[in-house]
């Protein structure tokens, strides 16, 4: 077992840090390089009522109880008109439409992946993975890591508790650290000080220590930070918590990271502007407007998108949810961002423009999008994108 494959096994109920501490032996990126945090809902959000196509009378037909009115300034929970098509749900009115007021937040609709499997697990696999579809290597690299493969100085973390496909296969140590209260997130003493004795006077004795001393050591750090910047006041909501705490690493130490949110497959009861989805918009909402917040004056230099698998079915079902789809909208927010708009192709939403009668068809391939803006960022040459994103077509939106 080497350092990293300890350091991997002791996540389980630790965090995987090899070889780094917090007490200033990471070197730190230059302070106006990049940030980039891709933010990944897991179980396939329904975007449909996140950006609501108000325009559309076949989205009210389509949805008898989970669409969300047309804007109307006397309605505090109709759409939020962004243009003369698409609308904001309500939930997000104090969290993310300042960042849309300020033209930092874009939304690229009709996005996503060639995969047609419907399926959460291969889907997120195949956009994981960053590779064709029909020439995938076994999910055993990354996007992710093979971006930081091409970047120097941009120090990589996964805010997660194990490793995510995105970040494997990078050749390098790719640190990952779950920052949600968990209370299983670290040893207790009896348990620390019976490893420890296991590797005391072996190789592995000092990645044992920096292990052992991760959780206990972020936790100190941390706990001081976010008492000077809330000024006393109790954090939004847990993922909002959770986005503080990944700001002030984000902000001091790393440039390229990567965080998971689960619990958004919807398929009975899922509501428009309260209900279970509406509960998660909210949360993410609060969360990501607390990490802009937190960042300060780095929010210039910051980019985060905000994908999933795939979107949901364009009609409601029986059960007042929505099912497996195709097509989705990625977000985009930041302080470099050219935002205050919709970016991508756009089709005319009816049902002769649903994918198989059912979903959004997608326009803008996540590995192109993504692509275009990583040339961007990183000024990365078209061969050196290759090598991130093999035979994609990078597209720039000019977002960044």
């Amino acid at each position: 077992m080497n350092r990293r494959q300890f350091l991997l096994a002791a996540a389980s109920a630790a965090a995987a840090l090899p070889a780094l501490s917090f007490s200033g032996r990471l070197f730190a990126a230059p302070a106006n390089t990049p940030r980039f945090l891709l933010v990944f809902l897991r179980g396939g959000y329904d975007c449909n009522n996140v950006l609501v196509p108000y325009a559309s009378d076949f989205y009210y037909d389509a949805r008898p109880t989970l669409a969300i009115a047309r804007p109307d300034p006397a309605n505090a929970s109709s759409a939020i008109a962004l243009d003369a098509d698409w609308g904001l749900n309500p939930v997000l009115r104090d969290s993310l439409y300042p960042l849309w007021q300020k033209r930092q937040l874009a939304f690229v609709p009709f996005a996503g992946t060639d995969d047609l499997s419907r399926s959460h697990f291969e889907t997120q696999n195949h956009i994981e993975s960053g590779e064709p579809a029909t020439q995938h290597a076994g999910f055993r690299s990354g996007f992710l890591a093979r971006l930081s493969g091409e970047l120097t100085g941009v120090p990589s973390i996964a805010f997660t508790r194990n490793l995510p496909l995105s970040f494997q296969g990078a050749g390098k140590d790719i640190p990952n650290i779950s920052l949600k209260t968990d209370p299983k997130a670290q040893f207790n003493a009896r348990q620390a000080a019976i490893l420890s004795g296991m590797y005391r006077g072996t190789p592995l004795e000092a990645a044992t220590a920096d292990g052992l001393a991760l959780p206990s050591t972020i936790s100190a750090d941390l706990r001081n930070e976010m008492l000077k910047a809330s000024g006393g006041a109790p954090s939004a909501r847990s993922f909002a918590s959770e986005t503080r705490r990944i700001a002030t690493l984000m902000r001091d130490q790393y440039r390229l990271g990567f965080v998971d949110v689960g619990g958004w497959d919807t398929h009975v009861n899922q509501g428009s502007v309260t209900g279970g989805l509406a509960n998660n918009l909210r949360n993410l909402g609060e969360g990501l407007a607390a990490y802009a917040e937190e960042l300060g004056e780095t929010w210039a230099d910051t980019t985060v998108v905000v994908l999933s698998e795939f979107g949901r079915t364009f009609r409601e079902n029986g059960d007042k949810g929505t099912d497996h789809g195709h097509g989705t909208v990625h977000w985009v927010l930041g302080g470099n961002v050219r935002g205050g708009r919709i970016a991508g192709a756009q089709v005319a939403i009816q049902p002769s423009s649903l994918l198989q009668n059912r979903d959004y068809p997608v326009l803008t391939h996540y590995r192109d999008f993504l692509g275009g803006m990583f040339g961007r960022l990183w000024g990365l040459s078209p061969d050196r994108l290759q090598a991130v994103f093999p035979q994609a077509r990078p597209r720039d939106l000019q977002l960044v």
